[in-house]
């Protein structure tokens, strides 16, 4: 069923259930907090738009039980309705009787990569449903039909190019760090402000490419510090194309704080500290004044994997 040159990962978590068993199959998979990167893949063009997601040990979660009754409402959201078509196209299987359910903690519209993770969760609820080996390649083939996407169907960073939906370069997975951020008002459409990004990247081309340099040697030297200050460069690249209204005095209090650096979501609402080391209970409390002080109430989140 795969392609030529299409790797067919088998992933011990995707067993089917016991058909005699009333416990659903299940899928999960994390959002983002943003992105530690976004800019031009090469200098001196905006057409390739890379970006680093930046993971979060937030979820999406997709259930479905064989049997049950299937309700009066629809279960799945739109896109992830669709990826359950495609899915059983793709195969040439048919679903039986059962019912869906759901469940997130990720916010929409906000930069959370909501309807993607929840996509990649009713995916990997399908492979256990039918007892399949994992495909990633067909994975990415039903998002591209669907959506620009971020990599939330790896369990590392990596850079990626989301309108083609290609991994670039595996950055693993030995950075993390603690979070502390807050959700602005209002949503961005991506494919709107395309054009604008296209055109502020090939006017900053060299700025990117220092940024994107940077961080790639911090994640091979497995520097969070470094991956941190690469981050930060990147969103103020981005304040000059699609500003946040809190990212300048997130930024000057930085120091006060002892936070290794900022991220933001480039095409969503969120700004935020990145830490290498847990605040301690007081820093959350001065974190949280503070935030509250420009409007906005504070949350805390690990992001990365380390």
């Amino acid at each position: 069923m795969a392609g030529p040159g299409t790797a067919v990962v088998r992933c011990p978590m995707l067993t089917a259930p016991d058909s005699t068993s009333t416990r659903p199959a299940s899928g999960v998979c994390h959002g983002t907090l943003g992105e530690l990167f976004q800019g031009p893949l090469r200098p001196g063009t905006g057409r390739d738009i890379a970006i680093v997601s930046f993971p979060v040990d937030r979820h999406s979660w997709v259930y479905f039980t064989p049997g049950a009754p299937a309700g009066d409402e629809p279960s799945l959201g739109g896109k992830a309705a669709t990826a359950a078509r495609l899915f059983l196209e793709h195969f040439g299987l048919t679903l039986p009787s059962g019912r869906w359910s759901t469940h997130s903690d990720l916010r929409v519209g906000v930069g959370m990569a909501s309807s993607t993770a929840d996509i990649v969760a009713t995916l990997r609820c399908l492979f256990r449903v039918f007892s399949l080996p994992y495909d990633a390649g067909a994975v990415i083939r039903i998002l591209s039909e669907i959506e620009r996407a971020d990599s939330v169907f790896l369990d590392e960073f990596a850079l990626y190019l989301s309108g083609r939906h290609r991994v670039v370069q595996r950055l693993g997975t030995g950075i993390g760090f603690h979070t502390a951020f807050v959700m602005e008002p209002g949503t961005v459409d991506t494919a709107t402000v395309t054009p604008l990004l296209q055109r502020h990247y090939r006017r900053c081309a060299a700025e990117y490419e220092k940024c994107l340099t940077d961080l790639l040697k911090g994640f091979a030297s497995g520097d969070p510090a470094a991956v941190a200050r690469a981050a930060t460069f990147s969103g103020a690249l981005s304040q000059e194309v699609l500003p946040k209204h809190t990212f300048e005095a997130v930024l000057a209090h930085r120091e006060e704080f002892g936070a290794d650096g900022l991220f933001v979501a480039h095409t969503g609402s969120l700004v935020g500290y990145l830490f290498s080391c847990r605040p301690a209970p007081a820093l959350k409390g001065e974190l949280s004044a503070f935030f509250r002080s420009l409007g906005h109430q504070c949350s805390f989140a690990q992001g990365g994997f380390a």
